[in-house]
């Protein structure tokens, strides 16, 4: 991906989209194209401590100026309480994302070429400048923005205090906390020791969220660095929480440009815009110790590791890109934390126990081990450590489990109560549930059916027999009984004591996605033509009929408000997998079929290049 000049022609078009790189553990640096922070949670180093299972800011900025004939280029780019107080991004010529994030900055004779990228498996940042300098001498001088906090919160000048001390090519700085010292090091030039605060950093996205948008930074020094009439140099920049390092940028930089190649090659890929989305998919998994492992973390920058989330995903970050030996791990992982049926929801803090407060993740756990089996045929490992967990899963599910799960007489599963959110439309405010879905929901009990025939079939293969051989056709005569609401000619979303909830949502279609389905072509050509109508958009699926009463269409303001509309018909990309899916199975994989859903695709291609 490459973006130019227009993509930034002033500071709001240029901090509309964002980067961000990461190492492998869960920590990451991110920020604006243009280096402007808008986020609370932007900042050259925020590292996931195993100490503590979370992520801590340690510097939010290198902030550059660029001095020769007498003149001072500003580099930075940030927004103050008192607006856009500098405005660097106006020297920005290029920024181009192939295997790592390059920024091509450019003013007078002057061109710099600025690559950033984090050390993989270390908390570690590297910034590498490589200058190409005009007719006369010229200093580059680099000012660190340090902070030490928790990257949920903020700090004001006066909040924590900072030492600082002086080692080999730098400094290290430790804030008044449990937390490591920060090492900032520079491959060439001095350090100037020179505190001071940043002060009033604005973060407009917070703002808008409804949080506290303001936030002071420590300034410890300056680094400075001369370069001579006509010079080409390079110059590396280390932020890094390790006791251990190299300041050789270029060799850091050859092994992380090495590491993205093997994955795209491992991949069998050969499209630039495929390999870039292998590249993405590797932010994803990463190692926790205290998870056990490998694990998928859920989103960035705040999601941490979700057990629903891990399992939808596995296939397309572990599966389509070769990462098999990562896929048996995390399924290895998620078997041995199953609890009494149920897989953990969420993976918290370093030493805490897990929440499973979900009903969906063990059976989404079902189709990961599915996939896993279409592209490996392992069979001999999932026999060994995953068919017992299975088996388990489906007992506690019918005998009955945490949070009200229990397979009800007529087969299909109910789960939950008012009060409690189990499945993937969790929004909760205070005591208010704002989707309540309680009882029998749709997705749940097509995910069951598709447990209980992979469960069958698994069977079948190793010689057993299990206790319950007609349940899965019980399910699926249940179901549809249940489910079909004739009139509208789709799925109920929710049957319950309280009735049938006619709400259109896209639940349904992960009932016309899995491998096993109780739809006949019929009814299943019908969800798909009402989904298509008033559910799809160019980026996902609504998660309310635009007709509802009860619908949101904008997704905004405060967490209320936003946590109001987050299912009430907030579109939802994810959602466009299954819905091609379900599309090429109820067209019996036409060409005409084919060539709508790539047009589904396209609109998605455009937005990330």
């Amino acid at each position: 991906m490459r973006f130019g000049k227009g993509d930034w022609r002033n500071f709001e078009r240029g901090i509309e989209k964002e980067w961000l790189v990461t190492n492998g553990q869960g920590s990451y640096a991110s920020s604006t194209l243009i280096g402007a922070n808008t986020r609370k949670y932007h900042g050259l180093l925020v590292a996931a401590l195993e100490s503590c299972g979370q992520r801590n800011l340690f510097l939010a900025k290198l902030d550059e100026r660029f001095e020769t004939e007498g003149q001072t280029y500003n580099l930075a780019t940030n927004q103050t309480v008192w607006g856009v107080t500098e405005f660097g991004f106006v020297h920005l010529r290029a920024a181009v994302f192939e295997l790592l994030p390059t920024f091509t900055i450019s003013f007078a004779d002057v061109t710099i070429y600025k690559k950033v990228f984090m050390v993989y498996g270390e908390n570690t940042t590297v910034v590498i400048y490589h200058i190409q300098n005009g007719a006369t001498p010229a200093l580059l001088r680099l000012f660190p923005l340090v902070n030490c906090r928790d990257f949920h919160g903020i700090v004001r000048q006066g909040q924590v205090y900072f030492q600082q001390a002086t080692i080999s090519y730098g400094i290290m700085v430790k804030a008044a906390s449990e937390k490591p010292a920060l090492h900032l090091v520079c491959s060439d030039g001095e350090y100037l020791e020179k505190e001071d605060w940043f002060l009033k950093m604005f973060y407009r996205e917070e703002k808008e969220r409804g949080f506290d948008a303001v936030e002071d930074h420590y300034m410890p020094g300056q680094f400075t660095v001369k370069i001579a009439a006509r010079e080409e140099k390079t110059v590396t920049f280390i932020a890094t929480l390790e006791e251990v390092y190299t300041l050789d940028g270029l060799a850091l930089l050859q092994l992380e440009n090495k590491r993205h190649q093997q994955l795209i090659s491992q991949a069998g890929i050969t499209d630039k815009f495929a390999a870039s989305l292998v590249l993405a998919a590797d932010a994803f998994i990463v190692q926790r110790q205290f998870a056990g492992g490998k694990n998928i973390i859920a989103g960035y920058p705040w999601f941490n590791k979700w057990g629903r989330d891990a399992m939808i995903a596995l296939p397309g970050l572990t599966l389509v890109t070769k990462r098999f030996a990562e896929a048996k791990e995390i399924l290895t992982i998620y078997a041995r934390y199953c609890k009494n049926g149920l897989l953990p929801n969420v993976f918290s803090d370093a030493g805490k126990e897990p929440w499973y407060n979900t009903v969906d993740a063990s059976l989404w756990f079902f189709q990961a081990v599915y996939k896993y089996l279409q592209y490996t045929a392992d069979y001999r490992f999932i026999r060994e450590e995953i068919y017992p967990v299975l088996k388990e899963v489906v007992d506690y599910y019918i005998q009955g489990t945490s949070y009200d799960i229990k397979m009800a007489d007529d087969g299909l599963v109910a789960a939950g109560s008012p009060k409690i959110q189990l499945t993937w439309m969790d929004a909760k405010i205070g005591g208010w549930v704002v989707t309540p879905r309680y009882g029998k929901a749709v997705e749940i009990n097509a995910l069951w059916y598709n447990a209980l025939n992979i469960l069958k079939e698994l069977a079948r293969i190793y010689g057993e027999e299990l206790s319950y051989p007609g349940l899965p056709e019980k399910v699926k005569e249940s179901f549809n009984r249940e489910f079909w609401f004739a009139e509208g000619g789709y799925l109920y979303d929710v049957v319950n004591a309280e009735g049938k909830d006619a709400s259109l949502r896209p639940n349904q279609v992960i009932a016309l996605s899995l491998p096993y389905s109780m739809l006949d072509p019929g009814r299943g050509q019908s969800v798909i033509q009402k989904v298509w109508r008033e559910l799809y958009t160019a980026y996902g699926l609504r998660s309310l009929s635009f007709k509802d009463p009860a619908y949101q269409g904008v997704y905004e303001g405060d967490e209320k408000q936003r946590d109001s509309a987050y299912h009430q018909g907030t579109v939802w990309s994810w959602l466009i997998g299954p819905f091609i899916t379900a599309f090429r199975r109820v067209n019996n994989y036409s060409t005409a079929s084919k060539r709508q859903v790539c047009g589904f695709i396209q609109p998605f291609k455009d937005h990330l290049r």
